[in-house]
């Protein structure tokens, strides 16, 4: 589950333009009511939705087609010194995910379990 620290937080809005997705937000913004909740979304070429993911919230996804696109607009360029990123299977989030068991870079892999 990724996303960018403060300054350099972004909003994004995300699409899959070839295949299918189960994408992911987490809120991560401590005074939200609705902190440490994630909401999850079936995206597809076919049904040409789209999510968007406020500052403040992490972002993850997994395929679940062999082949997928995907497709960001972001609010922020890229700064790698600002990029964090949360466990997909911390029990924080109680993330019902399609596919218990994913194949994760290693970046994904490594994430810290989250802190308040």
């Amino acid at each position: 589950m990724h996303y960018q620290a403060e300054p350099y937080q972004e909003d994004k809005l995300v699409r899959c333009t070839q295949g299918v997705i189960w994408d992911v937000i987490i809120d991560l913004r401590k005074e939200s009511p609705s902190f440490k909740s994630f909401f999850g979304v079936e995206l597809s070429a076919t049904s040409r939705n789209a999510l968007y993911v406020p500052k403040g919230f992490a972002h993850g996804f997994q395929t679940l087609t062999n082949e997928a696109e995907v497709l960001y607009m972001m609010s922020e360029r890229y700064h790698p010194d600002s990029a964090r990123g949360v466990r997909w299977d911390d029990d924080a989030f109680r993330i019902d995910w399609p596919i218990p068991n994913p194949i994760l870079s290693d970046r994904d892999r490594s994430f810290p379990l989250f802190v308040e």
